[in-house]
């Protein structure tokens, strides 16, 4: 069975660093397809980051230089590092697993993953 645990959520203030970890079981972090989605209260599941050619990483405008997605095979764990964090940050992020690797161009959609983690709470304050 597929397992994505996360951890690394918590409070914070504006301007501050959080580091939000994807282990996984069950599932192959290094050859896989993998993203991070948020859902924000009331609004739906949103892409956040994820890899896309030659395993270069992408990330929505909202976030682009102030989030990185990154991944230790040997840990076989994902992460997603985020600084200059803003109080619109606040939201459940979850990590996501493909069974397949979807195109480039899908791989920010929440119908492109079979497997998520149960997610991990962010507060921006």
């Amino acid at each position: 069975d597929v397992q994505l645990v996360e951890s690394g959520g918590g409070s914070v203030q504006a301007g501050g660093s959080l580091r939000l970890s994807c282990a996984a079981s069950g599932y192959s972090v290094s050859t896989g397809c993998m993203a991070w989605f948020r859902q924000k209260s009331g609004k739906e599941r949103e892409g956040v980051a994820t890899f896309v050619g030659f395993g270069t990483a992408f990330s929505v405008d909202s976030v682009k230089g102030r989030f990185t997605i990154s991944k230790d095979n040997a840990k076989n764990t994902l992460y997603l590092q985020m600084d200059s964090l803003k109080p619109e940050d606040t939201a459940m992020y979850y990590c996501a697993a493909a069974n397949s690797c979807p195109g480039y161009v899908d791989r920010l959609y929440v119908s492109s993953y079979n497997y998520w983690g149960q997610g991990t709470q962010v507060t921006v304050s």
